[in-house]
């Protein structure tokens, strides 16, 4: 495969890793948050409000980490694939990120920091920044 292929693949994967990841979120709000909202809607006893509390609490962290996660792939995702400046970079930052997703996000991970730290990585957004798509100097601004 060459460069090119790699870095389109690693873009797709990063994509569909980000759709499932903020899926996951939405899943995740909804049961979490309805478990909450169920036991401070219907308390049986006194405690339940609290515990209903603590479960809408914990869905509203968990929905903000998870779709922060979701939004470095998929931002990623997007930058690879139309190969902007700095992909590169957000790139290791999300397959370090996707470590910790076993067994999808470690695969992906892996595979993104081997071509992201390869050479065949380094060369293909050395020759990309070195393409002139920069804008002009500040002193040539009209």
């Amino acid at each position: 495969m060459t460069a090119k292929e790699h870095n389109k693949l690693l873009a797709i994967f990063f994509l569909i890793n980000g759709c499932l990841q903020a899926l996951g979120g939405i899943f995740v709000t909804l049961i979490y948050g309805g478990i909450g909202a169920a036991f401070m809607v219907n308390p049986s006893r006194s405690e339940d409000q609290m515990l209903g509390g603590f479960f809408v609490i914990f869905a509203i962290v968990a929905a903000l980490i998870i779709f922060a996660v979701a939004a470095i792939a998929f931002f990623a995702g997007w930058k690879l694939l139309k190969e902007k400046s700095g992909a590169r970079t957000l790139g290791i930052i999300g397959s370090c990120i996707a470590l910790l997703g076993f067994p999808l996000g470690t695969a992906l991970g892996i595979y993104g920091l081997w071509f992201l730290l390869g050479e065949k990585g380094k060369q293909f957004y050395r020759s990309a920044d070195s393409s002139g798509n920069y804008p002009p100097v500040p002193n040539q601004w009209q």
